[in-house]
């Protein structure tokens, strides 16, 4: 398996806006020795049997159901809206997601290599306020669930690799 690496937002990349105000931003890629097209790194991302484990909590708790399906329109650019995420902007290799509270960002992007495509996975979190000398202040559940996040941030890609190798 390709690891998976932290690295740093690449400047094209839409999140780029999130990190530039302010904003936490994370991001991370891996090389997979294959030609994949951002629709198919979208789909596979969004219905691993570990996303499905996200999706059905997220109807569970905050009403906000989705399918395989919705997910597949996703990718498509057929549909705007995802479960609790509604698309903010994209691109032929990128998107960008905002859910349903305006506090974070979801983004995926496909970089096409001669024999391989770098995909990118990285998140966004907007303060939830700012002092005056310009310190953000996320909260006590971003605090909290800060380790997890990067823990599961991991898994989710490899869930998404595994189903893309098969």
């Amino acid at each position: 398996m390709a690891p998976i690496i932290a690295s740093e937002v690449p400047q094209e990349a839409l999140l780029q806006r999130y990190k530039r105000d302010g904003s936490y931003t994370d991001c991370y890629h891996m090389d997979l020795p294959l030609h994949i097209s951002m629709p198919e790194y979208i789909a596979a991302f969004y219905t691993t049997p570990l996303f499905k484990i996200e999706r059905g909590i997220l109807s569970l708790l905050v009403g906000k159901h989705s399918s395989d399906e919705a997910a597949h329109n996703l990718a498509q650019g057929h549909v705007a809206n995802f479960a609790a995420w509604s698309v903010e902007d994209r691109s032929s290799n990128q998107l960008l997601l905002c859910d349903f509270l305006g506090r974070t960002r979801s983004w995926l992007m496909a970089e096409p290599h001669q024999s391989s495509t770098r995909l990118y996975f990285g998140s966004a979190v907007v303060p939830k306020s700012k002092s005056a000398d310009g310190k953000a202040s996320f909260g006590f559940a971003f605090d909290s669930l800060h380790g997890f996040h990067h823990l599961y941030t991991k898994a989710l890609m490899r869930a998404a690799q595994a189903k893309l190798g098969k």
